[in-house]
């Protein structure tokens, strides 16, 4: 079977979605679009004139309650949910035009995302893979939140969540990141907030777009919309934005990351102080070890024509 770790890949179609921001409340639209080689994943603001932000860790913006990049003042909100789609589908090179400042949260999940990118199918391009191989540790910690990076000849995560309530509690998912395991572990894992947060968070501005359509909601002692799709699926979602913030490295990782109690500050800083300090990695060109992404990646690639518009 054909291994598409070796080369750089790209989206074979385009697709759009429109939902409402998260945050922000404002309806946007999403297409993403095929990139050439050495592309990286860049997101343009076609209300701007195509203005373009690359998903990297210099262009962090904020990170209250989601990942903001800017680029010379232009801001874009939210891209943590399809970052993560991108990245774990081993997607290279792809342009994401967006005519808002904030990507749709759609149902609070990933899998709206990995419906567009099975629509689109997945092109190999001539140009050899370029890893960013970890050579050796990095810690960042906030009190008792901290988050490690660590050599590994693999892209594997390890997230761990701690909440005071019956149905969450500890939670920890670590697993091989591929496009299939996220895409039948983590991508349809929703975002999540408790009843007793949503005034404070609107009066500062947040949640604008929020409904029980696109998160789930924590009650004292349960959930306002249930049921969940996993009995974890708390921890899940926070390794879903783990990986989404991960993406901003620009390169795919060989790396093994452990997030104890970790959100989007600690995610960002890791992969900034990361790039930052060019002892601890370097770029390298092959292959990962592969799992199952050989098949899924050629499923991806013999997708029906047929885009989600």
């Amino acid at each position: 079977m054909e291994r598409w770790g070796m080369f750089q890949t790209t989206i074979a179609r385009e697709s759009s979605v429109e939902g409402v921001g998260l945050h922000t409340g404002v309806c946007g639209r999403v297409r993403l679009v095929p990139a050439p080689a050495e592309t990286g994943i860049v997101f343009r603001r076609v209300d701007l004139e195509n203005f373009p932000i690359e998903a990297q860790g210099h262009n962090v913006a904020r990170v209250s309650y989601a990942t903001s990049l800017m680029k010379q003042g232009v801001l874009l909100s939210t891209t943590e949910h399809l970052l993560a789609a991108i990245y774990s589908c081993g997607i290279d090179n792809i342009y994401i035009d967006i005519d808002s400042i904030e990507v749709p949260i759609l149902d609070g999940s990933a899998e709206p995302f990995m419906q567009m990118l099975e629509h689109s199918g997945i092109r190999r391009l001539r140009r050899k893979r370029r890893y960013l191989k970890v050579l050796r540790p990095l810690q960042v910690s906030e009190g008792d939140r901290r988050i490690g990076i660590y050599p590994a000849d693999e892209f594997r995560v390890r997230c761990y969540v701690d909440f005071p309530h019956p149905l969450v509690g500890q939670q920890e998912v670590e697993m091989l990141v591929s496009p299939d395991t996220f895409r039948h572990l983590l991508a349809r894992a929703r975002t999540f907030c408790f009843e007793r947060d949503i005034e404070p968070l609107r009066a500062m501005g947040l949640i604008r777009g929020g409904s029980l359509d696109n998160a789930i909601v924590l009650t004292q002692d349960g959930v306002m919309n249930g049921p969940l799709r996993f009995p974890d699926e708390f921890g899940r979602h926070k390794a879903l934005d783990l990986i989404g913030d991960l993406a901003l490295a620009g390169l795919p990782l060989l790396a093994r990351v452990e997030a104890h109690k970790a959100g989007h500050s600690l995610h960002t800083q890791l992969v900034s102080r990361l790039l930052a300090d060019p002892s601890l990695w370097t770029v390298t060109t092959g292959e990962a070890r592969r799992t199952q992404t050989d098949a899924y990646l050629t499923a991806l690639s013999q997708a029906p024509a047929s885009a989600a518009d």
